[in-house]
């Protein structure tokens, strides 16, 4: 069973919000701290060292990415905005993978300039990279292995998924690299999100294993590294488990002493690039009750909108949610929990049982820590919450102030 409690009490929530109204992200340092180090922990037998690249979309935050960085994490970057948030956070050189496509030349010129692994997600950006950029040392590509692997409802099937290399393309991209002068080479895939199956992974990690052998048969190329990708979930609904780190990390242990050490690929290292199971449990969005309406059912709205968390808008996900003060009180109460957009689907929770809410009541809704503020958005011209980090010994900083209507307004001519 997941754990959904939260860190602070209704009184500390009251005097943050003092200081700042409502609504606000608010994530617990100590906890993604904790949970850094039992990441790591479980990979501490990989040969060479193992390294999470933190998914920057997840929470692009330079505060959040600076105490990640602290615990050993790099960053995964996906545009130019978050190479830059990596710099801000002290990150720069192979401390960073940049896994983009369809990209623009000047964010591949950026990421070279910066030292990033460069992660290639076509055949054609090759000649592309060597164009605009040149080819660098370091090269990763992206796998898409079709049919090999199965896909989640996130992410979808590999055969219709935009992403990555065929297994062809893979063998005549890196003969084609090497040519053009790399002398390093990585391997990555990426083909589930939000995936509970430990096993999953598991069997992700036998496939590349199994690939990066192929390479040194068909090649002579030693792969450096094996991304295996994110995609770790995390249980957003209360009957959910989380996924067992130890578990998936014996299973490929396993994997890569029957593959890897055979193939005389022993010192290979393995990285991931986990964003959301690294910082979602960790964030909430404390938001208060506005209105009442009672019509064909019964409507709570709140001071937020899917503008804040548009995850339950987006893919019908679950996010739960607790009446602070009201945590022992029993769930009888039944209604839709609702923003204020012009839009229908602006609902956190449809028929949720909770508590008997009150015009005033603060409510946490939960897991926001990733895929939450990240995706906000401006329509309705609805502006864009606070970002809060709740420290160890119990204060609060301010790592995002609210935006203003002067915000708003900025880019405009």
């Amino acid at each position: 069973m997941s754990n959904q409690s939260v860190p602070f009490t209704k009184e500390q929530i009251e005097r943050i919000i003092d200081t700042y109204p409502t609504p606000f992200h608010i994530y617990d340092e100590k906890a993604i701290r904790e949970n850094a180090r039992r990441f790591y922990k479980a990979f501490d037998w990989v040969p060479g060292g193992f390294r999470n690249y933190f998914a920057v979309k997840a929470l692009p935050n330079p505060r959040i990415i600076q105490i990640l960085r602290e615990e050993g994490m790099g960053t995964d970057c996906s545009s130019l905005p978050e190479l830059v948030l990596s710099e801000m956070a002290g990150i720069s050189g192979e401390e960073v993978m940049f896994t983009s496509n369809d990209t623009p030349a000047t964010e591949y010129v950026r990421a070279k300039e910066l030292g990033a692994v460069i992660n290639l997600d076509d055949i054609s950006h090759i000649d592309y990279l060597q164009e605009n950029a040149g080819i660098p040392e370091l090269i990763c590509f992206r796998y898409n292995p079709g049919e090999l692997k199965s896909g989640n409802d996130i992410i979808g099937k590999p055969t219709e998924a935009k992403y990555g290399f065929t297994r062809d393309q893979l063998f005549e991209g890196y003969k084609k690299v090497r040519d053009l002068g790399a002398k390093r080479f990585a391997l990555h895939t990426m083909v589930a999100s939000n995936e509970l199956n430990p096993d999953y992974f598991i069997e992700t990690a036998g496939l590349l294993f199994d690939t990066a052998v192929e390479l040194k048969k068909e090649l002579g190329i030693e792969l450096e590294f094996v991304n295996l990708g994110g995609g770790i979930g995390i249980p957003y609904r209360p009957e959910e488990k989380p996924v067992d780190l130890e578990y998936v990390s014996e299973g490929i242990r396993k994997r890569y002493e029957k593959t890897i050490k055979p193939a005389g690929l022993d010192g290979m290292r393995i990285v991931m690039e986990c964003g959301r199971m690294v910082t979602g449990p960790y964030g909430w969005l404390v938001t208060k009750v506005l209105h009442r309406k009672e019509t064909y059912k019964t409507f709570i709205g709140l001071d937020s909108s899917m503008a804040n968390l548009m995850r339950p808008a987006l893919y019908g996900a679950y996010h739960h949610i607790t009446v602070l003060g009201k945590e022992d009180a029993p769930a009888t109460f039944i209604a839709d929990i609702t923003g204020s957009l012009c839009e229908n689907n602006d609902k956190f929770a449809i028929d949720r049982k909770i508590p008997e809410v009150e015009i005033g009541d603060i409510l946490a809704i939960h897991n926001t820590g990733a895929h939450g503020h990240a995706m906000g958005f401006n329509y309705n011209a609805k502006l864009r919450s606070a970002e809060l980090l709740l420290k160890e010994d119990g204060s609060v900083e301010l790592i995002r102030r609210a935006e203003t209507v002067e915000d708003y307004l900025a880019t405009l001519v």
